[in-house]
């Protein structure tokens, strides 16, 4: 399953266009545009497994770096300063990593969202 049989590509491309620019990735504003925010519970939990490259069940630093990635293969790498800010909205317990079972906490798409209640509270 690719990004774009979840959202659309014409949504994604000009997410990624607003922030093509280094140091100017604002992770709620992406996944607001690109979305996110409409899906539902399953379709959320489609995307976390897609942008979780080694199928870990987290969603580690080196990963989020790489985030736009999981979007469009040619879209930019985050800075490690857009990197450990995405990090610190989605990782609150410490670990270093976003984990599936931990999605209300993540920042995708928004805290408390509707989605990411039902998916903590359905399970993974």
């Amino acid at each position: 399953m690719s990004m774009t049989d979840l959202l659309s590509a014409e949504d994604i491309k000009k997410a990624l266009g607003a922030f093509a620019a280094a140091e100017s990735f604002d992770h709620r504003k992406f996944f607001q545009m690109v979305g996110l925010k409409k899906k539902s519970a399953d379709d959320v939990k489609k995307v976390f497994e897609i942008l979780d490259k080694d199928k870990s069940g987290f969603i580690e630093e080196e990963e989020l770096g790489a985030i736009l990635k999981g979007f469009s293969a040619d879209a930019r790498d985050l800075s490690a300063t857009e990197t450990k800010t995405l990090l610190a909205a989605g990782d609150k317990d410490g670990d270093g990593k976003i984990g599936v079972d931990g999605l209300d906490q993540s920042p995708l798409p928004s805290e408390g969202s509707a989605a990411f209640t039902r998916v903590t509270r359905e399970g993974p």
